[in-house]
C-alpha cells in the first residue's frame, strides 16, 4: 500500500532537496512533496553512509565462481552442487570470505516474496531445474569433452576460424550458459523487482513508522525501509569499480544484470536506457529519506518496466542472432556460434517470468508461456539442430509483442 506521510519535513539541502516547508498550522496548503535525487548515489546519516547491500555483493561472487566451474570439466556434481548451496564454513571457493559467508545463491533462487511466498511448488521446480542442469553438465557433458559434438551426442563443437570451443548438450544446449542467463532472471531479477522493491517488503512490520521516525535498524546507521531498497540496487551494481557512480562502467562489472544492462545500452535503440534505471534508484533512494513513498513507488515501477525489458531485448537479441547463423547456406552453418547464442537466449526466455509490469504483480511473460516458448526452441529429437529460422522468428515476436519494442530493434 501506497502511504503518504503526514508528518512535517525540515527544510534541508543535501543528498536530497524538498520543494517547501510548511509549518504545524493545519489550515497552510499541502507541502510540495517534490524529491531531487543526488548525483550519485550516495546517502548518509550523521555524516556517515547509510547505504549497505554487501549481500548481494557477495552472492554476484558466488554466482561467478559457479558459472565458471560449469565449464570445468573435473568438477564433480558433489562440487557444484555445494557451490550452488554454500553452508557457512565449508571451503567451496577460491574466496575465504566467500567460504566464511552464510549467503548462498540457491536460497535465493525464485525466492522473492512477492512471487514465492505462497507458490512453493513453482519456487521449487525452479530450483531443481537448476539443481538439473548440474547434473547434466556432470553426467551428459563432461563425459564427453573431448568428443565431437553431433545431432544427438554431447560433446565438443569449434566456433569457425578456428575460435572458442563450445561445449554442449546431445540438443546443442550450453548448460552453462542456459544455467547463467537463468539466473540473471531468477536471483538477481526477481530479487530486485519482486522482493525489495515490493511494499510488502518496503512497508513490512514497523518499516514505514520507523523510516518516518529515523528509527535506524539494531547497530546500523540506516533504516530497514532504506536497506531494502539498497539491497535491489546490489543485485544491478553490487559488483562495480564505482558502486556510487556505476554506469560510468555499466556492463564490464559482472556476467549478470550490470553487464547486460550496458549491452542494452549499447544499442542505439536503448540508449538512455542505462541512466534511467539509475536515475530511478537514485530518486526511489532519496524519496524514502524524503518520506515520500508515493516517489518511491513511482521509481520502483520504473525500475520493473526497464529491468524487465532488459531482459526481453537481450532474449530476441540472441535469437536474432542464431537465426542470422542457421541462414547460412548449409554447408558454411557455425553451429558452434549458433548454438552459443541460442543458449544464452535460452537463459533470458527463461528469465522472462522474473519479469514485472509496473504497478501489477505478474510477469510480461508467465512461468507457462515461458515453458512454451522453451518447448519450441528445443522441440525436435535434436532440440538446438533441429530448429528452423522461423521457429526463432516466431519466438522473436511472441516475445518483442509483450513489451515495447520490435524485433527489428532488439535483433541489431
Amino acid at each position: 500500500m501506497k502511504i503518504k506521510s503526514l508528518l512535517k519535513v525540515a527544510c534541508i539541502s543535501g543528498v536530497f532537496v524538498l520543494g517547501s516547508c510548511s509549518s504545524d498550522d493545519d489550515s497552510t496548503p499541502p507541502v510540495d512533496n517534490s524529491v531531487v535525487a543526488p548525483a550519485t548515489y550516495v546517502f548518509e546519516r550523521n555524516g556517515e553512509s547509510s547505504i549497505s547491500f554487501s549481500g548481494q555483493t557477495t552472492r554476484i561472487a558466488m554466482a561467478e565462481e559457479i558459472i565458471s566451474a560449469l565449464k570445468t570439466e573435473t568438477n564433480t556434481e558433489a562440487t557444484l552442487d555445494a557451490m550452488f548451496a554454500h553452508v557457512e564454513g565449508v571451503n567451496d571457493f577460491s574466496d575465504a570470505d566467500l567460504n566464511a559467508s552464510d549467503k548462498s545463491v540457491r536460497s535465493k533462487t525464485a525466492a522473492s516474496r512477492d512471487y514465492f511466498f505462497s507458490n512453493t511448488t513453482d519456487a521449487n521446480a525452479i530450483k531443481e531445474t537448476f539443481d538439473g542442469w548440474i547434473t547434466s553438465q556432470v553426467d551428459d557433458v563432461f563425459p564427453n569433452w573431448g568428443t565431437t559434438a553431433t545431432p544427438g551426442v554431447a560433446g565438443v563443437i569449434q566456433e569457425a576460424g578456428g575460435g572458442s570451443d563450445r561445449y554442449v548438450n546431445a540438443k546443442g544446449l550450453e548448460l552453462n550458459q542456459a544455467f547463467g542467463k537463468s539466473l540473471i532472471g531468477a536471483l538477481m531479477t526477481d530479487q530486485a523487482l519482486n522482493n525489495y522493491l515490493g511494499t510488502l517488503i518496503l512497508d513490512e512490520g514497523s518499516n514505514v513508522e520507523n523510516n518516518n521516525n529515523d528509527v535506524v535498524a539494531d547497530g546500523k546507521n540506516y533504516t530497514t525501509m532504506e536497506h531494502k531498497w539498497d539491497e535491489a540496487y546490489g543485485y544491478l551494481y553490487g559488483a562495480s569499480a564505482d558502486k556510487a557512480n556505476p554506469n560510468a562502467t555499466i556492463g564490464d562489472d559482472d556476467s549478470f544484470l550490470n553487464k547486460y544492462i550496458g549491452r542494452v545500452e549499447g544499442d542505439t535503440d536503448f540508449a538512455g536506457i542505462a541512466k534511467e534505471i539509475f536515475d530511478a534508484f537514485k530518486l526511489g533512494r532519496a524519496a524514502i529519506v524524503a518520506k515520500n513513498y508515493d516517489v518511491r513507488d513511482e521509481q520502483a515501477a520504473i525500475i520493473r518496466e526497464k529491468i524487465s525489458q532488459v531482459i526481453a531485448v537481450r532474449a530476441v537479441y540472441y535469437l536474432q542472432q542464431g537465426k542470422t547463423a542457421l541462414e547460412a547456406p548449409a554447408a558454411t552453418i557455425d553451429y558452434a556460434s549458433a548454438f552459443h547464442d541460442l543458449s544464452e537466449g535460452f537463459g533470458f526466455i527463461y528469465s522472462l517470468q522474473f519479469t514485472r509490469k509496473p504497478d501489477s504483480n505478474a510477469p510480461y511473460v508467465t512461468r507457462s508461456e515461458v515453458q512454451g516458448l522453451i518447448d519450441q526452441l528445443m522441440e525436435g529429437t535434436n532440440g538446438l539442430w533441429d530448429v528452423t529460422p522461423a521457429t526463432l522468428q516466431s519466438i522473436s515476436e511472441a516475445i518483442a509483442a509483450k513489451f515495447s519494442f520490435t524485433v527489428a530493434q532488439a535483433g541489431s
